[in-house]
């Protein structure tokens, strides 16, 4: 059993809003404790993953009822919500949509063309009958049908659009074809991002019951927004960042309501200033990466994202950074953390410290 009541629901609601406003007076602190009682049994399929994400032999029905069972394990505290993630198919789900094999191991899924082809040659287009579209949908569906909305189902990882291009070209052609073939990457771009916004509308029509929205990145949302991102930009120029990712973002910025920026790695720093001269991307997520990057101070970059007005999501948990974080923002209310997990032999500790901010 699932436990999250129509009242939680609504303060998650009316923290939001209060927090969007900066008159909830601190952050956004979601946490989840697990290890409670399920109060059912647990179903002998495996909880969906990158390692099984391509095992067809599980239904959709399968999949929802194992991760009803993960949540019924958990008590959900601060600003945490249930939330089905929906990322397991891999980060730029997309090009599978759009012909891309999907290959998959323990730890990630990743994306490679069937046919290698020419820039000139490449012309994607919707196919209603693709089977990661039509699996990933089918999941949503019985989702649906298993929970009535009460159960945050994300937007599965679609991807950015020069990453979806980077695995029909492979990364290193798309790097010799934004010199070579600039007009030819501008027309997929914007092929590509029309069929993005193809794949993000119907697969919103079927959760559009939910009490919420969400993605991989666990942002509540009243309304359907996203965590954009192009990990690609990485090895860009900030001028090749303006003529090739830019207008592509604000233009599907627009269409989303209050959507974030997955920054992700020290490459992307410089593309930092154009993002946050967006009025229509709201908030940022700093990612510094692992090993000694992790471990830096990053107070300048936490300052420069709140100071421009915009939101921040950090990753870490209650022990590393949060108050150092605050104490160089604008307002307690310009942060929301990613959720923060602890078992329940840790709870009291996890409830003490979540009280400091509350």
């Amino acid at each position: 059993m699932i436990r999250f009541t129509d009242k939680q629901w609504d303060e998650v609601r009316e923290n939001h809003r209060k927090w969007w406003k900066n008159e909830l007076g601190r952050p956004i602190l979601p946490l989840v404790i697990g290890g409670a009682d399920p109060m059912r049994d647990k179903p002998k399929n495996p909880v969906l993953s990158f390692a099984n994400c391509n095992d067809l032999s599980i239904t959709p029905e399968q999949i929802i009822d194992r991760y009803d069972y993960e949540l019924s394990t958990c008590e959900f505290h601060g600003d945490s919500f249930p939330h089905m993630h929906m990322d397991q198919f891999g980060p730029g789900v997309g090009a599978a949509f759009l012909g891309c094999n999907l290959e998959n191991d323990n730890n990630t899924v990743w994306f490679t063309p069937k046919k290698k082809v020419p820039i000139r040659e490449l012309h994607l287009a919707y196919d209603p009958d693709n089977p990661w579209l039509v699996r990933i949908k089918d999941i949503y569906r019985a989702g649906m049908k298993k929970w009535g909305g009460n159960v945050c189902m994300g937007m599965t990882d679609l991807g950015g659009v020069l990453d979806i291009l980077a695995s029909f070209l492979t990364t290193d052609q798309l790097l010799y074809d934004l010199y070579d073939e600039p007009e030819e990457v501008q027309r997929l771009v914007w092929e590509i991002s029309d069929l993005w916004s193809q794949f993000y509308s119907e697969i919103l029509e079927i959760i559009a019951g939910q009490q919420g929205f969400s993605d991989w990145a666990a942002i509540y949302s009243e309304k359907p927004s996203y965590m954009l991102q192009c990990d690609f930009c990485y090895m860009i120029s900030n001028g090749m960042f303006r003529q090739f990712v830019l207008e592509e973002l604000k233009h599907t910025a627009k269409k989303l309501y209050r959507p974030f920026y997955h920054l992700d790695g020290v490459g992307e720093l410089r593309h930092l200033d154009d993002l946050l001269a967006q009025e229509d991307i709201y908030g940022i997520q700093w990612v510094p990466g692992e090993g000694p990057e992790r471990e830096m101070d990053w107070s300048e970059v936490y300052s420069k994202i709140s100071k421009a007005s915009k939101k921040i999501q950090a990753y870490y948990d209650f022990d590393h950074y949060l108050d150092d974080i605050l104490a160089v923002i604008q307002h307690p209310d310009d942060l929301v953390k990613t959720p923060i997990w602890y078992p329940m032999d840790k709870k009291d500790e996890a409830l003490k410290k979540l009280n400091k901010y509350r």
